[in-house]
């Protein structure tokens, strides 16, 4: 009854504020109607597509040809790839240089939501701010375009906001149903509230304590590297000239004008260096944003002020497999997300200065808030360990201050397109849900600074690569036809869209009556060995492209990753004629990335050399015990061969390499074998929760047991005299 109460009079103190933003928004789309008509219609005249995709050496070789570009974007990112897209449908010639790999930096790092920002709405309308609100009605508008040009990259994601307190119900409900308001015809679904019972139900791990209700609203999510290298490789079927690891060493001027004109890049692969001659150059370059502009005038203040923002992931079992979390008033202000992802769940951000890096390392500090943040929300029968923590990273949101504001020493949370005196036209700031509108603004302005001939923008509706045949049961064929796992084929399908049936083609045999093809890279994983096949024809050129950007198990699961890794090089090595110094040189590469950028540094430092031993008597006493019985010449330590002795006794077979890696994982002097006071070590960070799915531990725990069962007395088995 009181719920009912709470719920009848929120709707009538939201009604004010509800009619003055339907003001708002009604002006606001009949503004912008006619503008997105024209670019629907404009859509109609875009370019063909090619059916072929070129080879990264045919598309160096175009830069090399010594045509002139009419357009050259630096940076491949979300926007700098949206800005070559949006240049190539319009007609032009365009080209694009990015130093590392496509969405190598903070466009594979986000939230992987798509989303208008309910936080913006509510400082919008808190202070009166008609900037803010645009920006969060463009992103909602860019938000449908973005999930109906990759919906097998993308969906709608329901999110529910927990209410512990009765005023906070009105409170929040208001600026909910005002974001459904904002988004008008372009509202995914229509937020509603739950009862306090059905909440649980439908989020079962949730702090039932003082819990009142909930509020559950829609946004979108998506596999952001997957969508940043889908533009890619669209505006490359376009005809623009893309390519990766290629890095712009400093801007060409023109010597009568002292206009840009160009680049000098060097092939980061080859050493080769060459000019590439344009008649408009974009920085596009994100955090690096400052770094292209000085390559322009040394003199120029800086306008990006970077923010780190580090996200965690855990096993899917800490969410629902469709229901997001958001915990909008943290500790310390921030907002936390918890969503599920790639049947995982992903928890952050974060937000604190940083100084920009292409590297950048999440902190022990930043891990350690997320999950104190998380606990506050998930109930005590829920134990969130440190050692649950599969893999965590860092990402540096580029934030500007506008250099032709009057204020500027105030962050813009909107995009900024500025451009020099020079011609350099600079895109900066913005989030990845608008880089489509960051892109046509851009390349407005390109086309009006330096004159091309060229129309509006065309990618109001374009599709991106794999979206044009998709469906949602795309997947069963895939089933049917080549006889792949129904897991793996729905993953194929939700990766690369219509060109699934690619990858399924190059699939090996399996030599199973089932799955007959699509060998696994990691068990627990749905990712085969043809995506490594295919991701080189994806432009992908290390090991570290394959496990972050074209699979996604690096931000999955760190030690998966390091697993897959040996047999990833093995396969790119044949198709990229590598040598043996080569492949070592990539595997160490992957694991130097995967140690320090994807959280494997901070997960193994929990159990370290100096790691305090925290165990009562009687727990070294048995821990000890299972320990001899694996160290039978009482040594003092365990090898491979102890382990393998112990196994056979029991019947079990694992091969060398596994048993090595299992070792390895303990093994903090990495001196081959195990010693007992690593092992104490190693049981006692389990105990604290520090330390999670450890395999020697699991292994030695199941070799004891067998081992008592298989040591029954006589007397106790009935048998004897």
């Amino acid at each position: 009854m009181a719920f009912q109460k709470a719920v009848k009079g929120t709707a009538l103190i939201g009604g004010g504020a509800i009619a003055t933003v339907f003001g708002l928004s009604q002006f606001s789309q009949h503004r912008n109607k006619h503008g997105a008509l024209v670019q629907v219609q404009a859509a109609e005249a875009v370019p063909a597509r090619k059916e072929h995709l070129p080879t990264r050496e045919q598309q160096l070789a175009a830069l090399q040809s010594g045509a002139e570009f009419d357009v050259l974007v630096i940076g491949g990112g979300a926007t700098g790839c949206g800005c070559a897209l949006d240049a190539a449908t319009r007609g032009l010639k365009t080209a694009l240089l990015e130093r590392d790999d496509f969405s190598s930096g903070t466009s594979s790092r986000s939230t992987k939501l798509i989303h208008g920002g309910v936080r913006y709405l509510q400082k919008a309308i808190m202070r009166l701010d008609f900037e803010q609100y645009r920006m969060v009605k463009e992103a909602l508008e860019e938000r449908a375009h973005l999930l109906q040009s990759a919906p097998h990259l993308s969906g709608a994601l329901p999110i529910m906001l927990p209410i512990y307190k009765w005023w906070q119900l009105p409170y929040y409900w208001i600026g909910i149903k005002l974001y459904d308001l904002v988004a008008g015809r372009q509202c995914l679904k229509s937020s509603y509230v739950l009862t306090k019972s059905r909440a649980l139900e439908l989020f079962p791990m949730l702090r039932r304590d003082k819990l009142v209700g909930a509020i559950v609203y829609y946004d979108g999510q998506h596999n952001d590297a997957r969508m940043n290298l889908a533009i890619a490789l669209t505006a490359a079927r376009y005809g623009a000239a893309t390519a990766n690891y290629t890095e712009v060493r400093h801007l060409l001027k023109c010597s009568d004008t002292g206009r840009v004109c160009g680049v000098r890049c060097r092939d980061v692969l080859t050493g080769k260096e060459f000019d590439v001659r344009a008649k408009c150059v974009i920085n596009a370059t994100g955090p690096f944003t400052d770094s292209v502009r000085k390559m322009d005038d040394q003199e120029v203040p800086n306008i990006c002020q970077p923010s780190a923002g580090v996200h965690i992931v855990m096993p899917g079992y800490y969410s629902p497999d469709n229901m997001g979390l958001l915990d909008p008033a943290t500790s310390d202000g921030r907002v936390i997300f918890f969503l599920p992802w790639e049947k995982m769940t992903i928890a952050g951000t974060t937000d604190s200065p940083t100084d920009v890096t292409a590297h950048p390392i999440p902190t022990e500090e930043d891990i350690n808030f997320i999950l104190c943040e998380v606990r506050n929300y998930l109930g005590p029968d829920v134990e969130v360990r440190r050692g649950d923590v599969l893999a965590a990273w860092s990402g540096i949101r580029p934030l500007v201050t506008n250099p032709d504001s009057k204020d500027t020493q105030s962050l813009s949370r909107n995009h900024v397109v500025t451009i020099s005196d020079s011609g350099l036209i600079t895109i900066a700031g913005g989030k990845w849900t608008t880089y489509r509108a960051m892109a046509r603004d851009t390349i407005d302005a390109a086309v009006r600074e330096h004159n091309l001939e060229a129309g509006s923008c065309r990618t109001m509706g374009l599709q991106l690569e794999g979206a044009q045949d998709w469906s949602p049961t795309l997947y069963i064929r895939l089933v049917q036809d080549y006889g792949l796992e129904s897991e793996v084929a729905q993953h194929l399908a939700s990766t690369y869209g219509d060109k699934a049936f690619e990858v399924a083609k190059i699939a090996q045999v399996t030599g199973k009556r089932w799955p007959i093809v699509g060998k696994r890279l990691v068990s627990e994983f749905p990712y085969i060995e043809a995506e490594v096949v295919y991701g080189v024809k994806e432009y992908a050129c290390t090991a570290v492209d394959i496990i972050s950007r074209r699979t996604r198990l690096a931000f999955l699961n760190v030690q998966a990753a390091d697993e897959a890794l040996p047999r990833i090089v093995d396969i790119m090595a044949k198709e990229l004629n590598w040598s043996e110094q080569k492949k070592k040189e990539e595997l160490e590469t992957a694991k130097t990335f995967l140690y320090y950028e994807m959280g494997y540094k901070v997960k193994t430092d929990q159990l370290t050399d100096s790691s305090e031993i925290s165990l009562v008597p009687a727990d070294i006493e048995r821990y000890k015990k299972r320990f001899r019985m694996f160290d039978k010449d009482k040594k003092g330590f365990i090898t491979i061969l102890d382990v393998q002795r112990v196994l056979q006794s029991i019947s079990v077979q694992m091969d060398e390499n596994t048993l090595h890696e299992i070792l390895n994982e303990v093994d903090l002097n990495k001196n081959g074998q195990v010693e007992l006071n690593e092992f104490l070590q190693l049981m006692s960070a389990i105990q604290k929760g520090r330390v999670s799915g450890s395999r020697l531990a699991v292994l030695m725990k199941s070799a004891e047991e067998n081992l008592r069962r298989q040591a029954i007395p006589v007397d106790r088995s009935g048998g004897g005299l």
